[in-house]
């Protein structure tokens, strides 16, 4: 089911929600009514919003193949507001040396085993490449059939087969300098991905990363997190809309609304006004007369000029 989606298993569970409140009625039944009544049942307003727009992409679907006539309007609840949490440099500091340092406990007493190392890399890749937690766990430091995999040779993090049918954008980039270097020494000591938990692929680091975030007191913090810390660290050191709308795979249109405003350059030609002197913008200047140049310009010059007396007194004679 849904085989087209990153994460199918995801979608046929919210599919599974949706038919056992949807099941027993035709599409002629789904009004605003029926789905404000599905949200008011649902734990939150934004999983609600999540599970009917895949309603109304179902009901979109079936339109555009020609099985109904008529679109039906399915109702969603309001946009929440944009999760503004991201994360300072001293609090990405905190958080990697959190994972990095844990040792496992046995018997109240800690032992030599770093069990959450695999997490700090998780935090290094995430911050570098801004991509879902989901591209990162399953980035592969050799060439893996259908999986996206890093070029250590050109520095390149590209995309599978199975992640370019995907929905979720996820273009091919060239990966700083810096992260490079850690990837080349992860493969060297033996990693086959970018992220491993005892020689195989971590399937989810939801757990280990929220345990992470609380040994350094962080609150509100998930692994989406560090795509939005990514995304705010590039406006912030000005880069260029254009290129970080495409180095983390999202519509220009998108970056600008929700992470312009950190932007250095953000509405600059209305704030700068302001700074002037006086809170003026500067005046008009008028442009100046210049002489006549040119042929014509030096003929007027000369029959402007005043005549010598020794010409008035030749012409009287």
């Amino acid at each position: 089911m849904a085989p087209g989606h990153a994460r199918p298993a995801e979608t046929a569970a919210r599919l599974r929600r949706l038919l056992a409140f949807f099941g027993a009625n035709m599409l002629d039944d789904v009004t605003g009514a029926l789905c404000r009544r599905y949200a008011a049942e649902r734990s939150s307003p934004r999983i609600a919003r999540r599970e009917l727009e895949d309603l109304r992409a179902a009901v979109n679907h079936f339109h555009r193949e020609g099985h109904v006539r008529e679109v039906i309007k399915v109702v969603l609840p309001a946009r929440g507001r944009a999760r503004e949490r991201w994360l300072t440099r001293s609090e990405a500091a905190r958080l990697v040396l959190a994972a990095w340092r844990h040792r496992e406990r046995q018997r109240g007493a800690a032992t030599e085993r770093f069990s959450r190392r695999h997490v700090a890399k998780f935090i290094l890749v995430a911050l570098y490449t801004g991509r879902r937690a989901s591209a990162v766990t399953q980035a592969a430091l050799r060439p893996e059939a259908g999986a996206s995999h890093v070029d250590l040779a050109r520095g390149l993090l590209l995309p599978g087969a199975d992640v370019a049918a995907s929905k979720k954008r996820q273009p091919p980039i060239r990966l700083p300098r810096r992260l490079i270097a850690h990837l080349r020494r992860w493969r060297a000591r033996g990693q086959n991905f970018a992220v491993e938990w005892n020689g195989a692929p971590v399937a989810s680091i939801g757990r280990a990363f929220r345990a992470a975030a609380r040994a350094a007191g962080l609150e509100n913090v998930s692994p989406h997190t560090l795509r939005h810390t990514a995304a705010t660290w590039l406006m912030q050191r000005g880069a260029d809309p254009w290129a970080a709308a495409g180095y983390l795979g999202l519509s220009l249109d998108t970056l600008l609304r929700v992470y312009g405003h950190h932007h250095p350059d953000h509405l600059a030609g209305a704030w700068s006004v302001f700074d002037r002197p006086g809170g003026q913008p500067k005046p008009r200047q008028q442009p100046r007369h210049r002489p006549a140049t040119g042929s014509r310009g030096q003929k007027k010059n000369k029959r402007r000029r005043p005549r010598r007396k020794s010409q008035i007194h030749q012409r009287s004679c």
